[in-house]
C-alpha cells in the first residue's frame, strides 16, 4: 500500500473497507468500543502499539503491512525481515530444499510475493527448456514466464483456460494485500495477446488451484498437472511469511510416468 505519511487511522479504514468489514463488526471481534475504532480512524485517538497489532491480526493484514501500520502509528517495525541467505534462516532454507526435492521427479518451485524465482527442484527444467535468455534473467518472474507469448504460452495447451485461472489469482491476491508491484504485474498479463481461438475450450474454468489441471507439451510428451501451493503457515519474519512453494502434481499417470522415466534418464 501507498503508505508514506498517511496517518494510521487512514490505513486502518483502508484495511477495514479492503476486507469489507463494518466497524461494528470489526470492533467486536478485536474487543474493543465501535466508538473507539472510529476515534481511531478519524485520528481523534492514537491507537496504542498493542491495538495497532490487534486490529491488524483482525483485518488480516501481512506482516509487511502490518511494519507500515506500527511505523504509522509511530512505533518501531517488530516484524524482521531476513534475507535468506542469512545464517539465521539456515533451518527455513533447509525447510524449502527438502520440500523441493522430496517432491521430485516433479516440479516444484518457491516464489517470494511478486512471484519471482527463489529456488527450483531439478525437474522445473522440464519448463525451461527452449525459452529465450531473456526472459530466464534473474529476477525470474514465474507468471510472466508462463504467459509470455515467447514463454510457456505457446506450449500450453489449455492456454485460454489458464490465463483466466492466472488472471484471477493474481487479481485475488491483489485484493488481499494492495501490493502496487502485483497490480503493475497485473496489468502487463493482462496486456500479453489472448490465445487464439482454438485454444479454448469448452472445459470449465474451475479457480480453484488443486483441481484446475496445466496441460502443456514438452520434449518428453504431454503433460498435465494440478498445482498446489505450501506456506509457512506460523512465520513471524516478513521474507518467509511472503514465501510460497508451488508444487506441481501430475493429473493423470501418463505425465507421472513420463516425469519418472526421464528423471532415471537423467
Amino acid at each position: 500500500m501507498h503508505t508514506t505519511h498517511r496517518p494510521v487511522g487512514d490505513l486502518l479504514r483502508d484495511w477495514r473497507q479492503r476486507r469489507r468489514r463494518s466497524q461494528l463488526d470489526l470492533a467486536l471481534d478485536a474487543e474493543v468500543s465501535a466508538r473507539h475504532l472510529s476515534f481511531i480512524e478519524t485520528g481523534r485517538a492514537q491507537p496504542s502499539r498493542e491495538m495497532v497489532l490487534r486490529l491488524a491480526q483482525h483485518l488480516e493484514v501481512p506482516l509487511r503491512e502490518r511494519n507500515a501500520l506500527l511505523m504509522a502509528a509511530g512505533y518501531a517495525p517488530v516484524y524482521s525481515a531476513t534475507p535468506l541467505d542469512e545464517p539465521e534462516m539456515d533451518a527455513a532454507r533447509q525447510a524449502i530444499d527438502l520440500l523441493l526435492a522430496g517432491h521430485e521427479p516433479y516440479p516444484a518451485l518457491a516464489v517470494d510475493r511478486h512471484w519471482n524465482l527463489v529456488a527450483a527442484n531439478r525437474a522445473v527444467g522440464i519448463f525451461l527448456a527452449e525459452i529465450p535468455q531473456e526472459l530466464l534473467t534473474p529476477p525470474l518472474n514465474v507468471l510472466r514466464l508462463s504467459m509470455h507469448p515467447e514463454g510457456l504460452a505457446g506450449r500450453i495447451i489449455n492456454s485460454a483456460q489458464w490465463r483466466d485461472h492466472v488472471l484471477h489469482r493474481l487479481r485475488q491476491q491483489v485484493e488481499a494485500t494492495a501490493d502496487p508491484v502485483l497490480e503493475e504485474l497485473l496489468a502487463e498479463l493482462r496486456a500479453f495477446p489472448s490465445p487464439p481461438a482454438d485454444t479454448r475450450t469448452h472445459e470449465p474454468v474451475i479457480h480453484d488451484s488443486v483441481a484446475f489441471p496445466l496441460r502443456m507439451r514438452s520434449s518428453i510428451g504431454e503433460l498435465a498437472f494440478y498445482t498446489t501451493t505450501t506456506v509457512f503457515g506460523t512465520a513471524t519474519d516478513v521474507t518467509l511469511a511472503e514465501l510460497a512453494i508451488e508444487s506441481f502434481v501430475p493429473a493423470n499417470a501418463e505425465t507421472a510416468a513420463l516425469l519418472q522415466r526421464a528423471a532415471k534418464e537423467g
